[in-house]
């Protein structure tokens, strides 16, 4: 996520939240919320879609896991 549109909806809502924003900057605002949460809306459904669940895979399948993770060392169980 781009940390400049992330720090330009924190300076929005500060201001909003001491002084107010002008009518230009609520459209801003509005419309930085929208990307913003188009991004994280992507961001989430590609890790549901990476999600598998332990009790679908195979014996194999789940060592190879535990090795790519560092689990149990390449070559054999602990």
């Amino acid at each position: 996520m781009d940390k400049k549109l992330i720090d330009r909806i924190n300076e929005l809502a500060h201001k909003k939240k001491n002084e107010g924003l002008t009518e230009e900057e609520k459209a801003e605002q509005a419309r930085l919320r929208q990307v913003y949460l188009a991004e994280f809306r992507k961001n989430f459904r590609q890790q549901l879609d990476n999600v598998r669940f332990v009790e679908d895979l195979t014996e194999i399948e789940l060592e190879e896991i535990a090795i790519e993770k560092g689990i149990i060392p390449k070559g054999g169980k602990n």
